[in-house]
């Protein structure tokens, strides 16, 4: 599916894009790989790192997509764009709520618009746990993105003539081992300066846990079957915080400094408020925007038959069955 096609990522010199182009270009020969960012050193960083020479399908592209014009210019011949750009930081979305509305749900509406006007295939997007049932802007501005994706279909669905018609998805998930926006850093620092405390925000606090090749690989399969308007929900395993605490160290003791500003004690990756749109298949749900069936089966495009999950079905790492010990937290290559 993606040999000899253009693909471009956007916030592509995160934590997610290092990781998507290292995997596309092990396992793929796309034409064109494009790094859209608006941080230049990053992009020097990630050119030191993907040698051009040996990858010659690479360009980076510096860009925000705040702009629309210039997001119009980098998705010219684009077949397949993954949308990873986005602030996440909850804290400071709570202080700067503007801020993520220009990026977080302008950006999203910029994207739709440019992929429409350049006929691109497919677009996948990258939400989060957080935009299900939001109690903070950050998750806010996520579902109203989830919403622009999934609603966009809608648009390239009349009027289309002679045109290439667009399909728009949505991929969720929780938090990623070691990224940016994942407490594992924190602890690590922790650890090596050897500081006296754990910081724990609530003792019953409780996690999604992705790591990185596993995000882009899901990412990258849901991007073959997708039909348009799914929100896409890999099965995780939940991690007590305590217990990663443990995991970490086992002899430094925890702190319980209260919950932040906008923050949850549990994640929710699939309401129960949208059960009777949830299907469950063996590896992840699939919340449909109009289910085409009013069975309690769904046939995908990989032809795999999923069901709809019982009413009043909510996923949420507190309920999840698939919680990792303290031993297999310390056998994750990333902690």
């Amino acid at each position: 599916m993606f040999n000899k096609k253009n693909i471009l990522i956007t916030g592509g010199t995160g934590s997610f894009g290092k990781k998507f182009v290292e995997i596309v270009l092990n396992k793929f020969k796309p034409s064109k790989l494009i790094i859209f960012s608006r941080d230049e050193f990053k992009q020097y960083q990630m050119q030191e790192k993907f040698d051009e020479k040996k990858y010659p399908c690479l360009r980076y592209i510096l860009g925000d997509v705040r702009d629309g014009t210039r997001l119009n210019q980098a998705l010219r011949d684009i077949d397949f764009v993954i949308h990873a750009a986005a602030l996440k930081q909850v804290p400071a979305a709570e202080y700067n709520p503007m801020e993520f509305i220009k990026t977080n749900v302008h950006g999203a509406e910029n994207v739709v618009a440019a992929a429409i006007e350049n006929k691109v295939q497919k677009v996948i997007a990258l939400s989060t746990d957080k935009a299900a049932n939001p109690i903070n802007l950050y998750g806010s501005t996520k579902l109203v993105s989830d919403k622009i994706f999934t609603s966009a279909n809608n648009i390239t669905g009349f009027n289309l003539g002679n045109r290439k018609k667009t399909i728009f998805s949505v991929v969720r998930y929780g938090n990623v081992i070691g990224s940016r926006g994942s407490v594992v850093p924190l602890f690590r620092d922790i650890v090596s300066n050897n500081k006296k405390f754990f910081p724990i925000t609530h003792k019953d606090m409780t996690r999604f846990w992705i790591t990185l090749d596993q995000g882009v690989n899901f990412v990258l399969r849901m991007m073959k079957i997708m039909e348009g308007s799914e929100i896409f929900i890999p099965k995780l395993p939940s991690t007590r915080i305590v217990d990663l605490a443990k995991a970490m160290d086992s002899k430094k003791p925890f702190k319980i400094i209260g919950i932040r500003p906008g923050e949850k004690i549990h994640e929710i990756m699939a309401p129960k408020e949208t059960c009777l749109q949830t299907f469950e298949f063996k590896k992840h749900y699939v919340i449909y925007k109009n289910p085409k069936t009013n069975n309690y089966k769904y046939k995908d495009q990989s032809g795999e038959i999923g069901t709809r999950v019982k009413e009043g079905f909510e996923y949420s790492s507190e309920n999840n069955k698939d919680f990792l010990t303290i031993s297999q937290i310390k056998n994750l290559g990333n902690i």
